[in-house]
């Protein structure tokens, strides 16, 4: 990628500078919304310890890895299904870090935001923990018919705000990805079972 960068000097202008990465910039907006969210629900410790919990839970998809690997020991006859969940949800991980590395979008850090949990890394879009999140709701939701989705992505997507890792723009974003990939895994089990 080449990104344009002001230079000062006798060469005023925009220079092309090859290989600098190009971040969406986070609005004042999306600062608003986080300050918005950690001033009312953020403010009850019982919020940001649940919020901490999903945020152990969600890291590199290991917990919904987890769920899929005991749904395949308990049914086997869908160990195939439940392979697909743990596929999709660490797919959809994966895919996140890779954009990541390309957008190289740092986290946020208005000195109003409070971060109230560690993060592997300093960069912030898509949020992993929203991708690989939306990806198993979907596949869960298709393989218990439950209404996953509506249930587990709202919530994670919230606490990534209340912990002051992620503007709304990057949660939303993976929550999309994270959908594109589940039904990437679902439009290949369909040719996996002709």
């Amino acid at each position: 990628m080449t990104a344009a960068q002001p230079v000062s000097g006798p060469d005023r202008g925009l220079h092309v500078v090859p290989d600098a990465p190009v971040a969406p910039v986070a609005s004042p907006a999306e600062v608003k919304i986080i300050n918005l969210v950690q001033g009312t629900i953020g403010r009850n410790p019982a919020v940001v310890k649940a919020a901490r919990g999903m945020s152990h839970f969600g890291e590199h998809s290991l917990g919904w890895i987890g769920i899929a690997a005991a749904g395949a020991l308990v049914d086997k006859p869908r160990r195939r299904q439940w392979a697909g969940v743990a596929v999709g949800a660490f797919g959809a991980h994966a895919a996140s870090v890779v954009i990541k590395r390309i957008v190289r979008r740092p986290r946020p850090h208005d000195p109003s935001v409070q971060v109230n949990v560690s993060t592997p890394s300093k960069l912030s879009f898509p949020s992993s923990h929203a991708t690989s999140t939306a990806a198993a709701a979907v596949l869960l939701g298709r393989l218990t018919g439950l209404p996953l989705p509506a249930v587990l992505v709202p919530p994670m997507l919230l606490s990534r705000v209340v912990l002051g890792v992620h503007y709304p723009s990057d949660v939303l974003a993976g929550s999309a990805l994270g959908a594109a990939s589940a039904a990437a895994v679902l439009a290949a089990e369909k040719r996996l079972a002709k």
